[in-house]
This record gives C-alpha cells, structure tokens and sequence, in this order.
C-alpha cells in the first residue's frame, strides 16, 4: 500500500434533477458533446434548452461514437475549434456514457496541447486548464467522469490508450438520465462499476483512503445492482449505482486498477464482447489467481467481512470463498454464466499475450505474466 495524498478534484453534484444544475456550473459559452443515442432519448434536448434558457450560448456536438479512437477525438476537436471561432470556449459539457466523456476529455486535451492522443499515454501528460471540463453521465458504470484518463483507441491499431490529462471539474449525477438505459446496458455498466471496486481496493498503487473509497462503492453496488436490474424505475437504486459508479472512478484514480481489465481490453477488441461484461465475467476467476498469495488474500477477506459478504468471524479462506461466489452471483444477475461464449478456447494464446502488455497489469496485486493469463483465459473462454 503506497502512502499518497488522495486526490480528488472533481465536485460531484447528485440527486433527482441534477440537471437543472449545469448552468450554474459553467460559463456563457458551452461546447457540448454527445452522441446520438442521448439525442433520441431527448436528454441533450433538455440540457440545451437548460442552457439557453440561463442565457448561454451552446454548440452542440453529438456524434460521438462507441469505443472512440483519435479520428474520433480530431473530428470532436474540429467542431470545438469552429463552434469557438477565434475565441476558445472555456467550457466543455460532456454528456452521455464513457464514450461520450471520454471523447470531449480528448478534445478538451488537444485543445490546449499538440499532436495526437497516443503522444499522451500515461498518468498526467496534459495539465488542462482551459477548456474546463463538466461531465454528466447517462450510464451507471464507467467512472470516467471523476477521472484524469480518456480511453482512446490508437489510430490504425484500436489499441486502448489510457491518455492521461486532468480530471472534469464537476460530475452531476442525476439518476432520472438512467432511466432510459434498456437492460442490458443497466447490466454491463453495473459490472463495469463493480469490477472498478473490488480491483481498485487490492492493487498495489492503492492508499488506505482509495481502498476505503473503493470499498464504499462496492457496499452500494452489493446492495442495489440486483434491484436496479428487477425494478428499473427504482430511482433509489439507480441514485445509488450512480453514485458508486463516481466514487469507484475516484478510487481508479488513485488506485488504478488490475488484471481483470487487462483480459477484458483484447476480449473487446478482437471479438467485440461489451467490456462491462468482459470484466464482469473474468473478475471471479482473477481474484480465485490473486488470493494463491497469502497477503492478497488476506486483503480480500477482510474487504469480505468489511462489506457483510462473509461473517465476521468467518476465516479467511471463507471470506475470499463467499466473495467469489457473491461475485459470481451477480455475474448471473446481470444475465451472464462463468463462460465468455463466442471465443474459442484456442484464442487464449493471442490474448493473453496481448492482456500481459496492457498498463493495468502492473497494478494487479501479484505478478501476471503470459503463462498466468493463458491459464486464466482457457478458464473463462467457451
């Protein structure tokens, strides 16, 4: 456990009707993006007319993409430099899921830096002070919007780049933007947000503050994930899944995360499995590897007992036991099994040579190399 200072820049603004609260966060010129599917649920609509009806003057950018890559990004970047016109808008509302989030970080990145976004892998490549960004996620899931990093496929390759930048000023997390995520989308960016806890609470960059954080939104997610998915119109549940998914954004932060996503990135790249449910699916089996280390699975066992999975007094070989199973349990709550169908075992070899490369494996509790992700990969595959 390393001994940092927690950092948290971004103000997180939540409730019902949070909304109606971009305006006064924000200057009086705004460039906003998002995509086409916020656009037909009506949510950019509302925003807009929010917005001008505070007297600011919008342009709207709405094609951004799933999965962006740097086209994405300088196409985003091109629209931001004509909506300005000679004078920079100061201001960048992003909303929409990670996508959308992490294509207006992009542009707001190269707005005030040269070159390309794969000149910015890493922690803190660009210090962004203008355009500032305000973030407003539809989805219950990602973290990006209390996060430094965009997620940006490489020109040419679709490599995830994980470019580093500043964090958005503000998250305004207003669960009724939820409501309109059909099943399957509630389902995987659950996953996602429960897969950022349990692997932000265990990774070698972690704090004591990171791991507590990340262990609070894991309590919220355990408690409301299964009732989100049986009564969608839940707004206590959705506030909740909302909420866990920004603070596990900010325990990525300064955690980082671990080997469940380095499997997960070459799942979605070559056979297109949603990532939520890439990571959903081979967490169980990353922390049943993890714990094969003593002082690993001793942290599992008490964030097991921590958050009421396991008994107080029950052993550590327990603990660990009740958390993979509740962890696989909510894989199937989410509508998936232990197996990633539609990629043959005989994948494992090309992938796990490619999740062995990925940033996030360093941060995993114990050493993985390509043997371990072989092996971990022949476990989940069909």
């Amino acid at each position: 456990m390393e001994d940092r200072p927690f950092e948290r820049r971004t103000e997180i603004v939540l409730g019902r009707g949070a909304l109606a609260r971009v305006p006064a966060l924000v200057g009086d010129r705004v460039f906003l993006v998002t995509d086409p599917g916020v656009v037909a649920a009506g949510h950019a609509a509302r925003l807009e007319a929010l917005l001008r009806d505070a007297e600011t003057e919008v342009h709207c950018y709405d094609r951004s993409p799933p999965n962006p890559g740097e086209e994405d990004v300088e196409a985003c970047l091109d629209a931001y430099r004509r909506a300005s016109a000679g004078e920079a808008i100061q201001w960048i509302v992003a909303l929409g899921g990670g996508s959308a989030i992490d294509t207006a970080k992009g542009c707001a990145m190269l707005a005030c830096a040269s070159g390309r976004m794969a000149d910015y892998v890493g922690r803190g490549k660009v210090d962004v002070v203008s355009p500032k960004l305000v973030a407003v996620p539809t989805t219950a899931g990602t973290g990006s919007e209390t996060q430094s990093f965009a997620l940006i496929g490489e020109r040419g390759t679709g490599r995830k780049m994980a470019c580093g930048g500043t964090a958005p000023v503000a998250a305004v997390l207003d669960p009724e933007l939820t409501l309109t995520m059909p099943r399957h989308v509630t389902a995987a960016s659950g996953l996602d947000a429960l897969t950022h806890a349990v692997e932000a609470a265990v990774t070698r960059r972690r704090t004591a503050e990171s791991a507590a954080v990340a262990s609070e939104a894991f309590r919220m997610i355990n408690g409301s994930f299964e009732r989100v998915l049986a009564e969608p119109n839940d707004l206590n549940a959705r506030e909740a899944m909302l909420h866990a998914a920004a603070l596990a954004g900010l325990a990525i932060e300064n955690s980082m995360l671990g080997a469940a996503h380095s499997m997960a990135n070459p799942l979605t790249r070559h056979y297109g499995v949603v990532h939520g449910q890439a990571v959903g699916q081979v967490l169980p089996t990353v922390v049943a590897h993890n714990v094969h280390d003593h002082a690993v699975r001793r942290l599992y066992a008490d964030f097991s007992r921590d958050n009421d999975v396991a008994d107080r007094d029950a052993t550590d070989k327990d603990a660990v036991r009740g958390l993979v199973a509740r962890l696989r349990a909510l894989v199937r709550e989410a509508g998936f099994g232990p197996k990633v169908l539609g990629v043959p075992a005989s994948a494992a070899n090309e992938l796990a040579a490619e999740a062995a490369t990925q940033w996030t494996a360093q941060f995993n509790p114990v050493d993985v190399d390509v043997r371990d992700f072989k092996r971990l990969y022949r476990e989940v595959l069909s």
